[in-house]
């Protein structure tokens, strides 16, 4: 299945090389989790803060569980602290 993976700020770094603006079409396995995806990038968990499916927030607990679908687009942020 094909997915979208958008990563951001200091967490683009994290991408494959070839990724255009923060922003990288994957090809995965069916059954492939957000938790998944974080391992398979190696994205610290703690940077891996607000992490969104399709537009929907994916609580921590449940990015194990959540299993993405052919389209999906997956967007993670890290923390980011105000001045």
């Amino acid at each position: 299945m094909k997915i979208t993976l958008k990563l951001f700020a200091n967490l683009r770094e994290y991408l494959p090389p070839g990724a255009q603006g923060g922003r990288v079409e994957l090809d995965l396995p069916e059954h492939t989790t957000p938790a998944d995806l974080i391992e398979r990038y190696r994205l610290p968990p703690k940077l891996a803060h607000l992490v969104l499916l399709n537009g929907h927030f994916i609580e921590p607990e449940q990015r194990a569980i959540t299993v993405m679908s052919e389209g999906d687009v997956l967007a993670i942020w890290p923390p980011i602290a105000g001045g």
